[in-house]
């Protein structure tokens, strides 16, 4: 069968919510992917009995959408501490979250990186929107370097801490990117603890393709759209090297792909690095950032310390993250990777190098929560780039793009 009622191009988080929506309702759906497997962004592959994900990935459960549409319970989710090891020049600066692991506030205190000055400013920067997102949209957005500087935040925990760690979260190591954005995942931060699948990532766009086939969702992998014209009763979709498909409606989730003629916004890059390791160079699970700014690292992690299910029996796995464009070299990473976390880095096999050149939409400000999904030649457009660069924005946008779509058709 090659006609359908929709063809959702793009088996990422988007497509595969917008597609199951669709089902749900009563629809035929069909997804074109052209890779040979679910996920988009979200994908996990296996090296060497290591579990790689395309990047640095975690997933939060604190998110409505997740909380909605995952089961969070099955993905067997491994939590990292709510907490940030710093790199200092004389010693490692370990602050945790005080409610999450309040035995560490002392510690937290000690670190000489929380001022009074600093806890006040904080307050004033964020305290409005951890008490109610609304706070977030109110008033004129600005970039989170001028938010910080209107909050009077300076100084080493700036500097030190929440620079280089959102730089890795944001893919902005400039500060560039909307003050209110940022201060929404601050606020999903606080009242969740992310972590990872123990399966990897890629758990999670697998499970949701299968909750997508239980509602009637075809999938079809490996197959890359390359054309999609306009006829009197619909579309008809032209696939590499495969029999033409056609639908009623179609709809494209499938982030920037030029060859589609779709929306493309603006994108920020990421560079993650993966070693294997005989021996964990610390025993620390939480995140780690160089305060000194001292190499092209802006967070580094020992995967394993939080879900051993990522690399063989007896062996580690160590991420560092860098921003793109990145002219980081091998030697430069494991010479920082070492001084981070104290250890000898040269036993350490490099497993990967992804260069993600686009991995968030850019949420440069104002920020819009809500781009149109609806383009003006009758397709239907999803991703994180309709709503937030997160996998929040991912799963709603797919969840609106189905509603236009039905609203449309009338049912």
């Amino acid at each position: 069968m090659n006609d359908y009622d929709v063809i959702v191009v793009g088996a990422g988080l988007a497509g595969l919510r917008a597609a199951t929506r669709l089902a749900e309702a009563g629809r035929d759906v069909v997804i074109l992917e052209a890779n040979t497997a679910v996920g988009g962004r979200e994908r996990t592959d296996i090296v060497d009995g290591f579990r790689l994900d395309l990047g640095f990935h975690v997933l939060n459960p604190a998110y409505p959408a997740v909380r909605r549409w995952v089961d969070i319970d099955a993905l067997a989710l491994r939590r990292f501490p709510v907490a940030v090891g710093v790199r200092l020049d004389d010693r490692i600066a370990r602050l945790a979250h005080p409610l999450r692991h309040p035995s560490a506030f002392p510690e937290t205190l000690r670190s000489g990186l929380v001022r009074p000055a600093d806890i006040a400013a904080l307050a004033r920067w964020v305290g409005p929107t951890l008490l109610s997102a609304r706070a977030a949209k109110k008033g004129r957005d600005v970039s989170l370097d001028e938010g910080w500087d209107r909050a009077g935040l300076r100084g080493p925990l700036r500097e030190a801490m929440l620079e280089p760690f959102l730089a890795g979260v944001i893919a902005d190591d400039r500060q560039r990117t909307s003050d209110a954005f940022v201060r929404l995942l601050i606020r999903s931060f606080a009242l969740g603890r992310p972590g990872v699948p123990a399966a990897g990532i890629g758990a999670l766009p697998a499970q949701l393709a299968d909750t997508a086939r239980r509602a009637g969702v075809g999938i079809r992998l490996s197959h890359r759209v390359v054309s999609t014209r306009r006829r009197a009763h619909g579309w008809h979709i032209g696939v590499e090297g495969r029999d033409a498909v056609t639908a009623h409606t179609l709809v494209l989730a499938s982030g920037l792909d030029h060859a589609l003629d779709a929306p493309h916004p603006p994108t920020r890059g990421l560079q993650t690095w993966w070693f294997a390791a005989e021996e964990a160079p610390s025993g620390d699970a939480a995140l780690r950032v160089d305060g000194r700014r001292r190499g092209p690292i802006v967070n580094t992690a020992v995967m394993t310390n939080t879900a051993p299910t990522y690399a063989p029996r007896g062996q580690h796995l160590v991420q560092a993250t860098c921003v793109m464009p990145s002219a980081a070299t091998e030697h430069e990473v494991r010479r920082q990777l070492g001084d981070v976390w104290e250890a000898d880095t040269r036993p350490w096999r490099l497993l990967r190098r992804d260069d993600i050149t686009h991995a968030l939409p850019v949420q440069d400000p104002p920020l819009r929560l809500r781009r149109p999904v609806r383009l003006d030649d009758g397709r239907y457009v999803a991703g994180d780039h309709r709503d937030t660069a997160s996998i929040q924005g991912a799963l709603v946008s797919g969840q609106r793009a189905a509603e236009a779509v039905l609203a449309d058709l009338g049912g």
